[in-house]
């Protein structure tokens, strides 16, 4: 009986910090099924399963180890030894919160003094006049960054594995919170707050299990773009510069603004709707739609309708900034196309469009378009968070 009470032990023991972990990091076959609960009802009882393992084995290891022989005794110390390194791993080497770290120092400047290349992307911001600028590569590894804009607080927030850039008012029921990463759910980040412990996705916002299941985070509109573009329209942005204690760090992300990473998780496809091939993802109504990069590439301003509302796609000439914006001014509704000449968007007016839906030259000349609020993300992440999405196809 001593047997069977020590290795029940064990495996409990050994088992629960295994699958604490498992299905909340991106293991092999751990993020394809819907284990969310599961994990975290290991999370929030953790110390009760460690309380019954240890229970379980102390008797039986006080007799292995006082009154049993060598092999006996050295058998117990050796699969106890092997519990301790397994419980080191997977609490302090293998947790999202041990792998990846706020910023130490939090430093953002204007261009005079900015270090970040202008053909990076950023995600950037605007609230009550003011404007600041995240770099992707930076926010990557970090995850979150708190900070404020406009008077307001926000969490700028990415995932690389999904290449989701969201910003959100860091309020629940009213209340400020503080958010910590705990891990993925479905390859998309995930953060517990620090209130109620419950689990939100980075994509959406959403409490997906704990006391506030259900809520939502609000959302701040962003945009993604070079920060050379997002200075043109905001040459007073502040800037987030490079956190020195994590050099190291960013250096691994060097390359993923341009999607040339090579890890598994985080390469680029360069085919059409493959899992890791890039889209451009909208929703309107109840309606969400996914336009592939590559046609975006190619066509430079795609005209579309999404539940009845006119839409204009495009794609600057760094092949990186895009914009999504609403074809209609006053009573028209407008028909762009790329104009290879002037490298311009033109109406079929023959008015001509600025990068920042500005009319520069025609009848609606100093005219702007409305801004519409698109993500840039892998195909297997919009298609997971938006099961009912349509493809869009050329006419």
């Amino acid at each position: 009986m001593k047997y069977i009470l020590f290795l029940a032990g064990l495996l409990i023991l050994i088992g629960v910090e295994i699958a604490r972990v498992y299905y909340i990091m991106p293991f092999p076959g751990s993020q394809e099924d819907n284990t969310i609960q599961l994990a975290y009802f290991i999370g929030s009882y953790i110390w009760y399963f460690r309380g019954l393992g240890v229970l379980l084995i102390a008797y039986p290891a006080f007799l292995f180890l006082t009154k049993s022989s060598f092999t006996i005794k050295s058998t117990a110390v050796a699969l106890l030894l092997f519990w301790v390194v397994v419980a080191y791993a997977f609490n302090f080497r293998f947790l999202a919160e041990k792998m990846f770290y706020q910023p130490e120092h939090k430093i953002l400047v204007k261009t005079d003094k900015n270090k970040i290349e202008k053909n990076q992307l950023v995600i950037g911001v605007t609230i009550n006049g003011e404007s600041k600028a995240y770099p992707i590569e930076i926010i990557g590894y970090h995850h979150q960054v708190r900070d404020t804009v406009g008077g307001e607080s926000i969490m700028v927030t990415y995932c690389t594995v999904c290449r989701t850039g969201r910003v959100y008012k860091p309020m629940v029921d009213g209340v400020t919170e503080n958010f910590r990463l705990v891990g993925m759910d479905h390859y998309n980040a995930m953060f517990e707050d620090s209130r109620t412990k419950s689990w939100w996705r980075q994509v959406n916002g959403e409490a997906i299990t704990g006391s506030l299941k259900g809520k939502f985070l609000p959302e701040i509109p962003s945009e993604q773009m070079a920060l050379g573009v997002w200075l043109l329209s905001h040459p007073d942005s502040y800037i987030l510069q490079k956190d020195s204690a994590f050099n190291k760090q960013y250096d691994e992300l060097k390359d993923y603004d341009e999607g040339k990473t090579k890890g598994r998780l985080e390469k680029k496809d360069s085919l059409s709707w493959k899992d890791k091939s890039w889209v451009v993802g909208i929703v309107r109504g109840q309606t969400a739609k996914a336009y592939d990069w590559n046609d975006l590439l190619n066509q430079k301003v795609i005209n579309d309708v999404v539940e009845n509302f006119p839409v204009v796609v495009s794609v600057e000439m760094d092949s990186a900034s895009f914009h999504v914006w609403s074809r209609v001014i006053g009573k028209d509704t407008l028909q762009f196309s790329f104009d290879v000449e002037s490298k311009s968007i033109k109406d079929q007016k023959g008015g001509t469009w600025n990068w920042q839906g500005q009319c520069i030259e025609g009848d609606l000349k100093e005219a702007s378009l409305t801004l519409i609020q698109s993500y840039q993300e892998y195909w297997h992440s919009w298609r997971t968070f938006h099961p009912q999405t349509q493809k869009y196809t050329k006419p």
